[in-house]
């Protein structure tokens, strides 16, 4: 057992930072080099065809098949040029991760001889298997059909010397099997939603893009350590492992200087992203040991979802050759601060406004009030649906703990803001608003950036935050597939803008102004989501005490939080926005819960694996070069020889070791009632409550073990090993 762990050791001794050129010392040069854009557009395809493209891409209308063969052919040479000699569909399946499967440009014609081949057919539309993806009862297992269908949208690029073409993913029958097709009709109900508000105060808007912004947080371990350690390998955390004396109480990891060894590892993955036009710009220590966060530029929310996809299997590729594993788990470390995926979410028009952000005048604030406080709306009417978006067997250990931000759906805004709206209300007159009181309100409007430019500070301790021009969803998981919670967002957002639009046409019509229609409008949603506006300290129990009084669910486990996906309100919001039909979102529920199920069945089994074949092992073998000493001292010097420490530890072995087999016993019966459940609620239940604890209570005699167990015997690296190495 020993020579496992220190053969472990003694390959990460001998580690040196690996050195990677760029390709140019100026990232101008190269950003973007591996990316079908339209500066390789421009040179590759005719003029008519790059506009045909473009204005597919801007408006979502239908590339015609001439087109599509036009634009094949010259992605073929293009990706030839970078030495690709395939071509892959690149999809998001129910799975939560990425799939693909790759094709060659190589066809076969007469007389033995082969041409490279791409159509416009081969471009637009894939039929990969899809019978072994989630579908949860779409369809029959044995109907394999299932289509991918281009998004010209998201760009095309090279890597691994494969043509990769972001895509769809459908059922033969028509049902989105996939994260993106939800996301891309979230998208287009939010801009046809937001684009008649943007007209109350700018005529000349005629396209609003959501922006998103994502933070990717992770962990590095060293490939040796990590391999000797099978429950991270199979799970992605720590299923044992004590604390150790120095963790993150210091805080002197935040922020500090990055190790050199790990640098390199950066520097090598951020510069493959940068040739595939992931605009990655922010890199740094977190707070935890071993913690890391890099983060881009703002972009497009599609787009921006296909690069943080793209980049986490980067870095997981980059890693390895770096001898590095990467832990994208939301909490691999207990005690520790887990990762997030903090998604900074906006709406921008093509006139160059964002939409979050105050301007320079009364116009420009009201329009910024008119989008600000109906996020806060829809918010408020949709925090179930959102706490939903979010929900994961891996997010369950992180919300709430002290770092993350709890499982109430709450909305910081600031104590300034707060008070702009509490000012609003009272300024705002029910009945009909005086010239002189308009002009008043009209003046408190246009002081919002300055009320802002000193205000702006986040609150950690919030799932949604306002941070100056944009609103942080701090909750996201940091191995989410963003699409989940956008697309989310965007809907509920959407479906706010179509009401609030109705309530002002409906003022208009009865003869209101249409500034005050709009005010009062507001007025009367900053009195109905006041309850979600919570400025304080959001891991206090005082916050949980004051969130059920305010009636704000606070749900802990995934198996319960994911019911708010399936309610009555929930079918009727997704179903008229057209997102999903009934038997899509009930799919997806069901496939989200069996998700969840195996999960905690595979950690289980390692844990009960792990404790049996290895823990238990390690603790006998201690056990008894103790009592051998024991006996020894005892036979030296007789009965009254000074052996008082070495028995009372082999009792303390003796009675871990039979608590540890008991709970190992329990928790394998409790798996074996919970497996032969068919509801897939209730053995996800089952899971959550049964199973699950008893895990930790098999946790706990293991590292209780681990600080009496002779170091040399200990058959796994400790934390302190992993969290330390550099």
């Amino acid at each position: 057992m020993a020579t496992l762990r220190f053969k472990a050791w003694e390959d990460v001794l001998h580690r040196q930072p690996k050195h990677v050129t760029p390709p140019s010392d100026k990232i101008s040069d190269f950003f973007g080099s591996m990316v079908f854009n339209d500066e390789a557009m421009r040179k590759y395809l005719s003029s008519p065809v790059f506009k045909a493209v473009k204005k597919a891409t801007n408006t979502g209308s239908r590339i015609e098949r001439d087109i599509a063969d036009h634009v094949a052919s010259a992605m073929k040479e293009w990706a030839m040029s970078k030495g690709a000699t395939h071509y892959t569909h690149w999809f998001q399946p129910l799975t939560g991760a990425t799939a693909e499967k790759h094709d060659a440009f190589f066809t076969p014609i007469e007389g033995g001889r082969a041409i490279e081949a791409f159509r416009g057919s081969m471009l637009t539309q894939q039929e990969p298997d899809a019978s072994s993806f989630p579908n949860g009862g779409l369809r029959n297992t044995f109907e394999a059909r299932g289509y991918t269908a281009w998004d010209p949208s998201s760009p095309a690029f090279i890597h691994s010397k494969t043509l990769v073409i972001p895509t769809i993913f459908l059922s033969y029958t028509g049902e989105s099997l996939d994260n993106k097709m939800p996301l891309l009709k979230a998208l287009t109900a939010v801009e046809k939603a937001a684009i008649p508000i943007c007209q109350y105060f700018d005529r000349n808007v005629s396209k609003v893009t959501c922006t998103l912004g994502w933070e990717q947080e992770y962990f590095l371990v060293d490939k040796a350590l990590y391999n000797a350690r099978p429950d991270i390998m199979m799970t992605g955390r720590a299923l044992f492992g004590h604390y150790p004396a120095k963790g993150q109480q210091l805080d002197d990891h935040y922020f500090g200087s990055i190790p050199e060894r790990i640098v390199g590892f950066m520097r090598d993955f951020e510069t493959q992203a940068l040739e595939l036009g992931i605009p990655v710009t922010t890199r740094h220590n977190e707070v935890a040991p071993n913690q890391f966060e890099v983060a881009p530029i703002f972009e497009e929310c599609n787009l921006a979802n296909d690069h943080n996809l793209l980049l986490m299997d980067l870095m997981e590729k980059v890693a390895r050759q770096h001898d590095f594993r990467v832990l994208l788990h939301e909490k691999p470390f207990a005690g520790l601060n887990g990762s997030g995926k903090h998604n900074n979410w906006s709406l921008a028009t093509d006139t160059g406004v964002n939409l979050l952000q105050p301007g320079h005048n009364p116009k420009s604030n009201l329009q910024f009030l008119t989008f600000f406080i109906n996020t806060i709306k829809a918010i408020h009417d949709n925090a179930d649906v959102l706490r939903a978006s979010i929900a994961s067997a891996g997010n369950d250990h992180r919300l709430g703990a002290n770092e993350a931000p709890p499982a109430i759906i709450s909305a910081f805004i600031g104590s300034q803001l707060s008070k702009t709206l509490d000012d609003l209300e009272k300024s705002i007159s029910a009945g009909k608003m005086t010239p002189e009181a308009k002009t008043a309100l009209k003046l408190n409007i246009g002081k919002i950036p300055e009320i802002l430019l000193d205000n702006t500070d986040r609150n950690r301790t919030s799932p949604f935050a306002f941070t100056g021009n944009k609103f942080e969803f701090r909750a996201v998981g940091s191995t989410a597939n963003c699409a989940v919670p956008m697309a989310v967002l965007n809907t509920i957002m959407a479906h706010q803008l179509i009401e609030f639009h109705k309530e002002v046409e409906a003022s208009i019509k009865k003869g209101v102004k249409k500034d005050e229609a709009i005010l009062k409008t507001l007025r009367n949603y900053i009195i109905a989501s006041k309850k979600i506006r919570f400025e304080g300290n959001g891991y206090g129990d005082e916050w949980v005490k004051e969130a059920a009084k305010r009636g704000l669910n606070n749900v802990k486990d995934t198996p319960r939080a994911l019911d708010f996906m399936v309610t009555k309100e929930a079918e009727k919001l997704y179903t008229e926005m057209g997102i999903f039909t009934k038997e899509e979102l009930h799919a997806r529920h069901e496939i989200a819960l069996e998700n969840y199920t195996m999960k905690l069945q595979i950690e289980s089994r390692v844990t009960a694996d792990m404790a049996i074949s290895q823990i238990i092992p390690a603790a006998i073998s201690y056990q008894s070069e103790l009592l051998d000493n024991a006996m020894s001292l005892q036979d030296l010097l007789g009965p009254k020889a000074p052996c008082r420490t070495q028995l009372e530890m082999i009792n303390s072995i003796g009675k871990l070791i039979d608590e540890l087999s008991e709970n190992a016993e329990k928790m394998r019966q409790e798996r074996k009632k919970a497996n032969a459940l068919t509801d897939s609620k209730k053995k996800a239940v089952a899971y959550c409550d049964k199973v699950k604890p008893l895990m930790d209570a098999v946790r706990d005699k293991v590292d209780r073990l681990e600080l009496i167990v002779d170091d040399e015997l200990w058959p796994l690296p400790k934390l302190r090993e992993l969290l330390f190495t550099r």
